[in-house]
C-alpha cells in the first residue's frame, strides 16, 4: 500500500490539505498528517490553519519515517508556504526526496518551494494567481493540476478535489480516481 505524508505548518489552507488526506485515505492510500510547527496548548501536533481551524495532525516532524513515504504534500496557505519553506529538516527531506526521483506535490502558493528549489526547470506547473513568477523555469498553465514525472502542482483551494484525485490516480490508478470522483459527486 502507498503511504504519503501532507505537511502543515502554521497557517496552512485547511482544505488543501484535507480534501488531500480525506480523499485519499477514501481510496486506500495510507496518509499521515504531519505538523511541522508545533503550538502551545493541549495537543502538540495541533496546527492551526490560515482560516482559524485547528487541526491535530498524526505526528510531528521528528516522527516521520521518510524512507517510508511514497510521497510528500504541501498544501499551501499563508503564512502556511513561508512556514513550511522555512523549516530546514522538511526542505532537506524534500530535496532528497526530489533528487531520487519520488513524488512531490504542492498546491496553492505551496509550488512556489518548487520554484525557489529549482524543481520545475523546463516541467509544466501552475500555482495561485498571483505566484506564477515564483516559478523559476516552468511552462506555467493556468489548469487546476499539472503532473510532470514526479512533481504534481495545483493552483488552490478550488482546485482541491482534482489536486487530491490526481495524486490518487498516481498510486490507485485512473479507473479508482474515477469511481472515488463519483462517490463524492465531483463533475
Amino acid at each position: 500500500m502507498s503511504r504519503i505524508a501532507v505537511f502543515m505548518a502554521t497557517g496552512f489552507e485547511e482544505i488543501e490539505g484535507l480534501t488531500v488526506v480525506d480523499l485519499c485515505r477514501r481510496a486506500g492510500i495510507e496518509v499521515d498528517t504531519v505538523a511541522v510547527t508545533k503550538e502551545d496548548g493541549e495537543g502538540a501536533c495541533d496546527v492551526t490553519g490560515s482560516h482559524g481551524i485547528t487541526v491535530r495532525a498524526d505526528m510531528s516532524l521528528d516522527e516521520v519515517d521518510f524512507d517510508g513515504l511514497d510521497m510528500i504534500v504541501l498544501p499551501g496557505g499563508m503564512p502556511g508556504t513561508r512556514n513550511l519553506e522555512a523549516c530546514t529538516p522538511l526542505m532537506q527531506k524534500l530535496d532528497t526526496f526530489y533528487k531520487a526521483g519520488k513524488c512531490v506535490s504542492a498546491i496553492c502558493a505551496a509550488p512556489s518551494i518548487f520554484g525557489h528549489r529549482g524543481y520545475l526547470e523546463g516541467r509544466n506547473a501552475c500555482a495561485y494567481p498571483g505566484f506564477e513568477k515564483e516559478l523559476a523555469g516552468a511552462k506555467v498553465s493556468a489548469g487546476p493540476v499539472e503532473v510532470s514525472d514526479h512533481v504534481t502542482t495545483s493552483r488552490g483551494l478550488g482546485t482541491a478535489i482534482p489536486f487530491a484525485l490526481a495524486i490518487a490516480e498516481r498510486f490507485c490508478g485512473s479507473e479508482k480516481a474515477e469511481e472515488l470522483a463519483k462517490s463524492v459527486v465531483y463533475k
